[in-house]
């Protein structure tokens, strides 16, 4: 009974916590945005603008370790051989130490016996050089000619030591450090143009908030609108002042609109999802847009006069010259390969020879030397010349792209402005008609209250209100984007429209 009593009082805690955490996550208050809100976190938390910001940091970090190859290159060795088999060392002619040393030692060996001789009468002649000859080693047979050799070197092989190698003089390693810098540059230009995508993105993401904002209010209106008729309506009905069938069509207009109150709604929920993915904050992160997209119809021909339609500032642009400064470089690299190269090694090496592992017993000796190196290329079966002549047709290639990229950049911002004229003339001829759509619902509503017009003419003016508000925002979006997509092509990376 007690564990059951128990039991029910940890279910009722439970129960009265989950209400209590449930509301304090609804307290948490949304994160109010402004535009420059949005660029500012997109630029700092999307992942696509820290992995531009990281190659470009990989691409200085390239740079360092190729200019590295400029500096003296030290290396510890340490060298162990064992000799399975001497070299054996052969000495003919005037090289022959038997030879060279028999006309000495052979008068001093026969005087050496005779006084052995006159001393000894027992001593049998030419003892004593039988006896040096058998002491002496037996000489390697050579395979060929017979003739004795002599081993050389001893089982164990020890060496240590340090080797240098500067290069002094290498031209094609300062072509490739000019390289690794253009590397850094084109890194650069590739994270400024993932940015202004980024901001160009957002931005038209915003403005994609703000229009699904202000169509929602617009549906809400209508909405609004048609359940104060239909309750009009229906008191009337009730007092017999309309028919039946005014009710129902009251009531079919509500229903009507309904559906697209709701589509609003989802359209909202869809574009502020989109920005905050885009941002990179949290999905569960509530946000909220101030303003309207009214809010942007001042100035817009201002936006027009004051634009600059130069291409200097174009990323795609800026990174196809970046390219081809690249290829030039290359070729320049290609020629200096004909060039010789001058560099200094040297080495300080300890060596022992020993015939066992007595390590406290080797005798250790130093051998160093400094070299001066020189390379100068004759033949290479025609290499060079050809990655010169492939070097040389590409950079031609990269010549008529540009003048095609060119082309096509002032195409599209010459759309781009033509648009945005376009959309400046269609914002002010529907707010006109916005104003005349309210003029002529409120006269729809005072007509029908009197009795003097009809229902029809009321759903009428509503629809054409709604239509007119609609088109009016649409066309505020529409200058808006054309505006963002333009400061792309142009290379702008902050919003011009505050």
């Amino acid at each position: 009974m007690k564990a059951s009593l128990g039991k029910k009082l940890s279910i009722a805690a439970i129960a009265f916590l989950i209400p209590c955490v449930a509301g304090a996550q609804e307290k948490k208050p949304p994160l109010e945005l402004t535009l420059d809100d949005a660029i500012k976190i997109a630029l700092s938390e999307n992942p696509s603008v820290r992995v531009a910001d990281l190659e470009v940091e990989k691409k200085k970090y390239a740079k360092k370790s190729a200019q590295s190859a400029l500096y003296p290159q030290i290396e510890a060795v340490g060298q162990y051989s064992r000799s399975l088999k001497k070299q054996v060392m052969y000495m003919d002619g005037a090289f022959d130490m038997e030879s060279m040393m028999g006309d000495i030692l052979n008068p001093i060996i026969e005087g050496t016996e005779k006084t052995f001789a006159g001393g000894n009468p027992n001593y049998a002649s030419g003892t004593l050089g039988k006896n040096i000859a058998d002491s002496r080693a037996p000489a390697v047979e050579s395979s060929d000619s017979g003739d004795g050799g002599i081993s050389v070197g001893r089982d164990n092989n020890w060496s240590g030591g340090l080797q240098l190698n500067w290069p002094i003089i290498v031209p094609t390693l300062w072509k490739s450090l000019e390289l690794s810098s253009l590397d850094v540059e084109l890194a650069v230009e590739s994270a400024r143009s993932s940015k202004i995508n980024m901001v160009n993105a957002v931005r038209k993401a915003y403005y994609g908030v703000l229009l699904a904002k202000d169509a929602l209010q617009v549906f809400q209106e209508s909405y609004d609108n048609a359940i104060l008729s239909y309750n009009d309506i229906n008191n009337k009905f009730k007092q017999g002042v309309v028919s039946e069938f005014d009710l129902i069509r009251a009531d079919v207009n509500v229903k009507n609109i309904k559906p697209n109150l709701i589509q609003a709604q989802n359209a909202y929920n869809l574009a502020t999802l989109s920005l905050k993915a885009l941002m990179g904050i949290d999905m569960e992160q509530e946000i909220s847009v101030p303003g309207s997209l009214l809010d942007y119809q001042e100035g817009l021909y201002a936006e027009i006069l004051a634009l600059d339609t130069s291409l200097g500032n174009n990323s795609d642009l800026k990174k196809f010259d970046i390219q081809t400064e690249q290829l030039q470089k290359t070729l320049q690299l290609y020629k200096a390969q004909y060039l010789p190269t001058i560099a200094i090694t040297g080495n300080y090496t300890y060596m022992s020879m020993n015939n066992d592992f007595r390590f406290g017993d080797y005798r250790w000796n130093p051998y160093s030397t400094v070299s001066l190196n020189i390379s100068i290329p004759i033949f290479d079966g025609f290499k060079k010349s050809n990655d010169i002549r492939q070097t040389k047709a590409t950079l031609e290639q990269m010549k008529w792209q540009r003048e095609d990229v060119v082309r096509n950049l002032q195409l599209a911002v010459n759309s781009d402005v033509s648009n945005m004229t376009n959309y400046v003339e269609q914002v002010f001829s529907t707010k006109d008609v916005v104003a005349q759509a309210k003029k002529g619902y409120e006269i729809s509503r005072k007509l029908y209250d009197t009795g003097m017009g009809t229902l029809l003419d009321l759903n009428t003016a509503q629809l054409g209100l709604t239509q007119a508000s609609l088109s009016f925002t649409q066309a505020i979006y529409n200058f808006l984007t054309s505006k963002a997509d333009l400061d792309k092509t142009l290379g702008i990376e902050a919003p011009a429209i505050e």
